[in-house]
């Protein structure tokens, strides 16, 4: 007998929020990003990329990544965005933020090496990738918060918020 698809989501979020729940949720770290909404919290490890050339590179030639991690898009300031998938081989999952990390929109299973643009927003200041399939999982929307340290100051959900 196979695992419903809701049993399969509780227990992935069950997995993240044990991980995450044995680093605590106290403090931000520049190495982590900390997701909430209605379905729960999460914690994923990122790498930050805060520049022209982090960003263009993005995830491009990884063959995997960790289900707990992904990579945190900064831009300076909000802004119309589009990602592609060029040279990036596995699915990913973008989360698209605005300037108080407030999920704006999420594009979920983005297609490995499509080169199709996927426009996130015209007021986007960041954006998670994680592997493709997550956000669903867990629940990941629109209305969901990001805390990072990145997002400073942040009135939604702060580094000094637990």
């Amino acid at each position: 007998m196979g695992i419903g698809s809701q049993t399969k989501r509780r227990l992935i979020v069950s997995f993240l929020l044990i991980v995450s729940a044995s680093a605590g949720f106290a403090a931000c770290d520049p190495t982590r990003v900390d997701l909430r909404g209605d379905w729960g919290t999460v914690r994923f490890s990122v790498e930050v990329a805060d520049d022209p050339g982090e960003r263009s590179q993005g995830l491009m030639h990884r063959q995997s990544m960790p289900k707990s991690a992904g990579m945190l898009f900064v831009y300076d300031a909000p802004q119309p965005v589009s990602f592609w998938m060029r040279n990036t081989l596995i699915p990913l999952d973008m989360i698209f933020m605005d300037e108080t990390g407030v999920v704006q929109t999420v594009h979920e299973n983005a297609i490995p090496l499509d080169e199709t643009g996927i426009f996130g927003g015209d007021a986007i200041q960041y954006v998670l990738e994680i592997n493709g399939g997550l956000a669903s999982r867990l629940g990941i929307e629109p209305g969901s918060q990001l805390r990072h340290p990145a997002i400073q100051p942040n009135p939604v959900w702060g580094c000094d918020a637990p």
